[in-house]
Formats: C-alpha cells, sequence, structure tokens
C-alpha cells in the first residue's frame, strides 16, 4: 500500500513533529508512507471572500499536481462523512489499487472543487482541530484502520 499525504502548511513543532515520525515508522510496516508539504497561499490580514476562494484555487491546482494517478483521494473536512475507526478500516481495505492519498488543508481548508473531486469525504469530528495536531490524528487513524485490518489488538 502507498499512503501519501498532502498537506498544506508546515509542520514545526517539535511534539508533533516527534508524533507523525512516530505513526510513519508504524505505518512503514504495512506500505510506503510519503508526507508532503505545501506552502500555505499568502493572504493580507484581513482578507476578503474572494481572496480566501483564490488562495485555495491555487492551493488546490499545487495540490491536484502531486495526488498520484488512480489514488484513492480522501478529502478531509468538517462537512465530510464522520466514520468510526472500523468503518474508517473497511474503506482501507476497500482500495483495490493500493495507493491512498489523503488532503489536509490550511488554515482555510481546502477547495470546494478539490473536494468534489475526492473519493471521499471524512470528517473526524464538527470541531475544528488545528491542521498540524489533524495530520497526528489522521496518521494515527489510518494506523489504527491498518491494525483493525491486521486483526491486531492495537484498537480497543
Amino acid at each position: 500500500m502507498n499512503i501519501r499525504i498532502l498537506t498544506v502548511g508546515k509542520l514545526k513543532e517539535k511534539a508533533y513533529l516527534s508524533l507523525c515520525d512516530e505513526y510513519v515508522k508504524r505505518l512503514s510496516a504495512f506500505g510506503t508512507v510519503t508526507l508532503t508539504e505545501l506552502p500555505e497561499a499568502r493572504l493580507p490580514d484581513d482578507p476578503s471572500q474572494a481572496q480566501i476562494d483564490a488562495a485555495l484555487a491555487d492551493e488546490a491546482a499545487r495540490i491536484r499536481k502531486l495526488i498520484p494517478s488512480g489514488a484513492f483521494v480522501t478529502a478531509l473536512c468538517v462537512e465530510g462523512k464522520e466514520l468510526s475507526s472500523p468503518e474508517l478500516a473497511e474503506k482501507v481495505a476497500g482500495v483495490q489499487n493500493a495507493n491512498m492519498c489523503f488532503l489536509i488543508g490550511g488554515s482555510n481548508g481546502l477547495d470546494e472543487g478539490l473536494k468534489r473531486e475526492a473519493n471521499l469525504r471524512l470528517s473526524f469530528s464538527r470541531m475544528t482541530f488545528p491542521h498540524h495536531l489533524f495530520r497526528v490524528m489522521l496518521l494515527e487513524q489510518v494506523y489504527r484502520a491498518f491494525m483493525i485490518n491486521a486483526g491486531k489488538k492495537y484498537h480497543k
């Protein structure tokens, strides 16, 4: 399995970096994990909606160039479908082409067109999380899904 995570924004916090590294290491038992950070589009301090939309479109264009051909694309967004960990494990098990790509937006989220193009729009909650923390949460849940599918005792 090839797992690609495309995220807008650079992760700087050592604690989050350490946790991400740990889950990437654990996931490497199941396949190749690639984390790619894209710079967030620059906006003025008080941007208009048109400026935000243009920035999201720019980020989306850069994201699209990095999505592997034929990958099962999951856009992480608050309006997405909420799944339990076992339900996410079923989705992971059902990926036929062995290529998964997860998209995490920056502070303004993801472009609407990019979300519509995804195979799955996934939400972890209706709450808002910092996108840096969310990266850790995503890696942990993907790892949990693989452990569930492998019949391991990690999931309780």
